[in-house]
């Protein structure tokens, strides 16, 4: 658990981060789903080495493990993309705040999903 909170504090960073940098430049749902992807690639490495060990031996399990983190990374993506729009466009929002409160949400989803589905150990 204190392995999750320390890498996922740092994916929310660079979510935050890099769509705070980019969102002044372009659409803030394309800002949005490119942080996504960045933060999305550094978490898979940092949970499969270490928040759960996850040892995968041949390219299809590999395969398959990279498969379902980005299945459900995807799933909260579309929670991402749904709480972006209603912050922002609806409620008019700050952004970067809107961003923050979102990532807050979207890291405890994520938690049970790897848990519970994706670096599962019972599976």
């Amino acid at each position: 658990m204190i392995a999750y909170l320390f890498f996922g504090g740092l994916t929310t960073l660079i979510n935050i981060v890099v769509f705070a940098v980019l969102n002044p430049l372009m659409n803030y749902q394309v800002a949005n789903v490119i942080a996504w992807f960045l933060s999305v690639l550094f978490a898979y490495i940092t949970n499969k080495l270490w928040v759960f060990s996850s040892q995968t031996h041949g390219i299809k399990a590999l395969t398959k493990e990279i498969s379902s983190f980005f299945f459900f990374r995807v799933l909260s993506l579309i929670m991402d993309v749904f709480m972006m729009w209603l912050g922002i466009s609806v409620l008019h929002a700050n952004p970067v705040l809107t961003k923050i409160v979102d990532n807050v949400v979207v890291v405890v989803a994520n938690y049970f999903f790897s848990k519970l589905y994706i670096f599962n150990k019972n599976k």
